[in-house]
């Protein structure tokens, strides 16, 4: 399958990183550090990473809000920095923070957005009635939308998003914010956009289930690169057996990492979470090499335990996309 989006060596920085101060640190961030990326036709992929690891950066310079300060992107076969306007024309992009116009029916932001983007003013209504049934809108297609749900905007943002016909739709956090029922909706909502318009998503997400269910493919960025790519199943199968966490067993590493099937010991407070192939079956040995023990749990790994094996952190920890956003603001202002 043909890709519609391919990165060769993609670089953003954010000031002169390139040139230090007078204590030898860089006068600048490199937000994104040579990314090279290559999205089928049709896929649903997404990017994760902790704050302040590029992601965000990463799909600015994607959808062209930020020209790349280094390497090349195409999106639906357009350079990105050489035709800019190409590239919107293709794509579609449903942002974290909300920009419908409330005090306008669903209808009538659809349409507004469909005379924007030029959609031959013969083809409006008929493609507004399209949106709207497939994100399960049409019975309040004429009601203002400040009367609507959190979902409901949620869901009209990607109607929205998807007006034009785009090739690509990029989604920000698509379901910040929303209960979990709402949430497997706008899955739902997702797959049928992919399954019945071919549109290729790309998300970022904050909700590793969310992730895991919905992506084809799943890149997890950090300091800028990538740190690992692959299928939810790859990317939990890279770290090479069931997990089981012992509870009181500080005292038995040396004991336990003698066994040959575990592969890997790390300590979390006095607790040894093991690395282990076919837990089932070993489990027995298990204990006999760490005595006593408070407690036991043996699962698979989930796309968490691969994403702290990656970056060392959690998902929601603290540390720097705004920072690098501000410093962006700044800088376009001539404050940077």
């Amino acid at each position: 399958m043909s890709a519609i989006i391919e990165a060769k060596d993609l670089r953003m920085w954010f000031g002169k990183p390139e040139q230090k101060d007078s204590k030898g640190k860089p006068k600048g961030v490199k937000a994104v550090d040579g990314i090279d990326l290559s999205i089928r036709k049709g896929e649903i992929f997404g990017l994760l990473g902790p704050n302040g690891a590029g992601k965000t950066t990463t799909l600015s310079m994607l959808v062209t809000i930020k020209r790349p300060t280094g390497g090349w992107a195409r999106v639906a076969g357009f350079d990105v920095a050489k035709d800019p306007d190409e590239v919107r024309r293709h794509v579609g992009i449903v942002f974290q923070e909300p920009s419908l116009d409330t005090l306008l029916s669903a209808r009538e932001n659809l349409l507004l957005h469909g005379r924007l983007y030029g959609v031959p003013p013969r083809e409006l209504p008929g493609r507004a009635k399209e949106m709207l049934e497939l994100v399960g809108l049409a019975d309040r297609a004429d009601d203002l939308v400040k009367k609507y749900s959190g979902g409901m905007k949620r869901r009209l943002e990607i109607a929205r998003g998807l007006f034009h016909r785009p090739e690509v739709i990029f989604l920000d956090e698509p379901t910040l914010g929303l209960d979990p029922a709402t949430r497997e909706h706008i899955w739902d909502y997702i797959r049928k956009l992919r399954d019945t318009m071919g549109t290729t998503v790309v998300l970022t997400t904050h909700y590793m289930e969310e992730a895991d269910s919905l992506c084809d493919r799943i890149a997890i960025i950090d300091k800028g690169k990538i740190a690992t790519l692959g299928t939810p199943r790859e990317l939990k199968a890279e770290l090479g057996g069931d997990l089981v966490t012992l509870q009181g067993a500080r005292k038995a590493r040396k004991a336990v990492e003698a066994l040959p099937f575990v592969k890997k010991v790390e300590e979390k407070g006095d607790a040894l979470i093991l690395t282990v192939e076919n837990a089932g079956h070993n489990l027995p040995k298990i204990l006999a090499a760490a005595g006593q023990v408070e407690s036991v749990e043996v699962r698979t790994p989930r796309l968490e335990d691969v994403f702290l094996h990656h970056t060392g952190r959690g998902l929601r920890e603290e540390g720097g996309e705004d920072w690098f956003d501000q410093y962006a603001n700044m800088a376009s202002r001539g404050q940077g």
